[in-house]
């Protein structure tokens, strides 16, 4: 399967004669090359095709050339056509059509041919890394020509990689490499490296690799009930994740081993009550491990009395009404006292104006003031 493109350079005719026409043709490597060259008037004259190093290949329908790739298309006065198969980077160059007029008329087709990249590869992987560990990625290509370009993707999300190209001989070699802080979250992640390529238009190459991660556990117990209530089923599930799987869980109360009772049942994770009790009341931890560490959770545990339950929230309701009365009264209190503070104020200030004139200071300008009011009410009730 090969591709090509057609750069056309066509030659003009002039007052001496007519020249060949030609074309340029880019084809990829290990493809088919066609090269044709025509002439609109011909009075019988031979055409010529010979390759970049002036050997002729085919002169008219005659073989010039040992070689099984070169063949004969078409050959007559106004056309010859020739193919080269399995196209090698060597095969690349000017190729010369000359017709053999007086004097000899040629043309020019120049053939490029594209070099193929290689499969990629990845290198770098660790298998398996561990969670903090910085890791870099590499994937090469060879043989591409020109350079190719590698792309990365994590998943379906492409991301950003340090790119590398050297030259080897006609063809390129391609590095792009990725450096990653491992954690957790890449764990069964697959990274992919693609290439892209002007001769890859119908079989595209890439490469995948899928990162596995070992990391310490976590866990987080799960319930069933927001309220517990005595007679109730609960159901505590410890949901713990790491690589390598923590399993099995361990299950413990107050520090110490769970009772043996029949309405408590440990299966795998989940530590079930068929009916609670307030003796079941308690602290629950659930502990998980692998090789790089220990997790555990908690979950305290309060049986409720289910008839207790509704009397709480009457006596919470009662309590509250109190406490609104209680602080509406003082409010009230507060407001009637301080009318009562400023009209005292008031009386006082009254007072000491009415004794100042004659007064030394202020106490004695209220006592001279109350005076001159008893003397004012004596000498009111004498006069009547």
């Amino acid at each position: 399967m090969f591709s090509f493109f057609l750069f056309f350079n066509f030659m003009i005719l002039s007052w001496g004669g007519q020249y060949p026409l030609v074309q340029n043709m880019t084809v990829t490597e290990g493809g088919t090359a066609n090269l044709t060259c025509r002439v609109e008037y011909n009075d019988n004259t031979s055409l010529q095709w010979s390759n970049p190093a002036q050997q002729t290949l085919f002169f008219g329908d005659k073989k010039a050339l040992r070689d099984n790739r070169i063949e004969l298309v078409h050959a007559s006065w106004s056309e010859l056509t020739i193919s080269i198969s399995d196209v090698t980077l060597s095969d690349e160059g000017m190729y010369t059509c000359s017709l053999f007029t007086m004097p000899v008329r040629t043309a020019k087709a120049y053939l490029t041919v594209l070099g193929v990249p290689e499969k990629p590869e990845i290198d770098g992987l660790m298998k398996p890394a561990m969670e903090g560990d910085h890791i870099t990625l590499t994937c090469i290509t060879q043989g591409s020509k020109p350079a190719a370009d590698l792309r990365w993707f994590r998943n379906e999300k492409e991301i950003k990689g340090a790119k590398e190209v050297n030259a080897s001989g006609k063809t390129f070699t391609v590095r792009s490499s990725l450096q990653l802080h491992v954690d957790r979250n890449d764990d069964g992640v697959a990274y992919t490296c693609k290439v892209d390529h002007v001769a890859l238009t119908q079989t595209p190459q890439q490469a995948t690799e899928v990162l596995e991660v070992h990391y310490a556990p976590r866990v987080e117990i799960i319930h069933s009930l927001a309220v517990p209530q005595e007679g109730q089923y609960l159901k505590l599930e410890c949901m713990s994740k790491g690589n390598p799987p923590p399993d099995p869980v361990m299950w413990t109360k107050d520090g110490g081993e769970l009772p043996d009772l029949d309405r408590m049942i440990v299966e795998g994770r989940e530590l079930t009550f068929t009916s609670l009790n307030k003796t079941d009341n308690g602290t629950y931890r659930c502990e998980a491990s692998n090789h790089l560490g220990t997790s555990s959770a908690e979950y305290v545990l309060y049986v409720y009395d289910p008839n207790a339950v509704g009397q709480h929230g009457t006596d919470h309701a009662l309590i509250g009404g109190v406490v609104a009365v209680v602080v509406f009264v003082t409010l009230c209190l507060i407001i009637v006292l301080g009318r009562y503070l400023a009209r005292h104020k008031g009386t006082y200030l009254t007072n000491e104006a009415k004794g100042a004139d004659d007064a030394p200071d202020a106490d004695t300008a209220i006592i001279n003031a109350e005076g001159n009011h008893a003397h004012a009410e004596e000498k009111k009730e004498y006069f009547i």
